[in-house]
């Protein structure tokens, strides 16, 4: 509630999402239809307040019915291959992931917001293309605010989503939400589960995908602009590394990612006596692609960053080729030692080495092994307790311990 609170006193916004004062800005989350049934139903304030009671109302909606029409009465004392407690998959998919994933909100317009500002705050759009600046952002929040586009994913859930449901569930005993003898043998919780649970989390997180469309088209219509990028900067992405730190923005999605696909592993492991190394290769091309997703509208800026450092090494290259010719005409062979030690020349030279050694470092891809590394962790994390079906507690520890020192 602490960042909440610290981006509302900086700066208020209208119902569009845009902030006024802040010309370049653009959220991701703050707007379309859902957002303005939020405002309604007093589940948000501007410009992303009252998180937990969201997080509170959305996860009760979705997982408290369940739990009380799971002890109806004439459900009660039914014989069930997995009780409605013991049903970690369900409970990973609505009571962790869920709520991580309305969490997640607070985090992309935080820091996504931002990286949307840098381009204008540090030039990297020049004053020329701000116009196609603007208009690209333009594009981004009708979309974002798209009524159609959101009763679509409605219809999706309910049609798509349903369907693949029924032709991936078999139901061969008795479940706390359904009976066998067919897909739709549902008992009353089994009807919310179906109907209204599922549908839920699966559109929010439709909604995520989207917004990941969105912000890569975003990114794909900035990369088409003659941006001002400069060889020599530090980050050793010619002023782009505030791209690779924006992804971490997408940390929560992908740990929601892990908690749904580590739930449906625990139950195979815990209750169908499958093995946990048995899936080894699934976990890790989940975690590959996930990360590859999050971070491969970055590539779009390859190509500008390559035709940067081209441009780089082959300017400072005759710069020094210039400035070593002229030192050794000037020094080398008949100088002066004293006259050597008290000329800057030296120091100018050694500068001018470090500038070609950066533009030399410099990445074509505005990524860094740390944030490949973070966002591999985010997904990850959610398999961590899972090692314990392989390992006691002291044994994870110190695995841990010595992976991390």
């Amino acid at each position: 509630m602490a960042a909440v609170d610290a981006v509302s006193n900086q700066e208020s916004t209208d119902l569009s999402g845009h902030f006024r004062g802040a010309e370049h800005d653009f959220s991701l989350v703050t707007g379309g239809p859902l957002f303005q049934l939020y405002r309604k139903a007093h589940l948000v304030i501007d410009p992303l307040e009252l998180l937990y009671r969201r997080i509170f109302v959305i996860t009760a909606i979705v997982w408290v019915p369940l739990l009380l029409l799971s002890m109806w009465g004439p459900f009660t004392g039914r014989v069930v291959e997995v009780s409605f407690l013991r049903d970690v998959e369900m409970h990973a998919r609505f009571l962790v992931a869920l709520p991580v994933l309305i969490f997640g909100e607070l985090i992309v317009h935080s820091r996504l917001t931002l990286v949307v500002r840098r381009f204008v705050e540090r030039r990297i759009v020049i004053p020329a293309d701000l116009p196609r600046f603007d208009r690209a952002i333009e594009s981004a929040v009708r979309l974002r605010d798209s009524s159609a586009l959101e009763i679509g994913l409605i219809v999706l859930v309910y049609t798509l989503g349903l369907w693949l449901w029924g032709n991936r569930i078999v139901i061969n005993s008795t479940t706390w939400y359904a009976d066998p003898g067919g897909r739709w043998h549902l008992t009353p919780a089994g009807y919310w589960y179906v109907f209204v649970s599922l549908p839920i989390v699966q559109f929010v997180l439709l909604r995520w995908y989207v917004r990941l469309f969105i912000w890569f088209r975003f990114l794909w219509q900035v990369s088409r602009l003659n941006l001002h990028l400069v060889p020599t900067h530090p980050d050793r992405c010619a002023g782009l590394a505030f791209l690779g730190r924006g992804s971490y923005a997408y940390g929560p999605l992908l740990f929601a990612q892990g908690a749904m696909l580590a739930g449906l592993v625990a139950s195979r492991v815990l209750y169908h006596g499958e093995r946990l190394m048995s899936f080894k290769m699934q976990i890790g091309g989940f975690i590959v692609f996930f990360v590859f997703a999050a971070l491969c509208p970055l590539l779009m800026f390859t190509s500008k960053l390559a035709a940067a450092k081209r441009r780089g090494l082959a300017e400072y290259g005759q710069i020094a080729q210039d400035y070593v010719d002229e030192f050794e005409r000037k020094w080398v062979g008949h100088s002066e030692s004293e006259e050597l030690l008290g000329s800057g020349d030296i120091q100018s030279l050694a500068d001018l080495g470090n500038s070609y050694g950066v533009v030399g470092e410099m990445r074509t891809l505005p990524v860094k092994l740390d944030d490949i590394t973070r966002l591999a962790a985010a997904t990850a994390a959610p398999f961590v307790p899972l090692l314990l079906t392989v390992f006691s507690f002291e044994e994870l520890v110190m695995r841990l311990v010595r992976v991390l020192f």
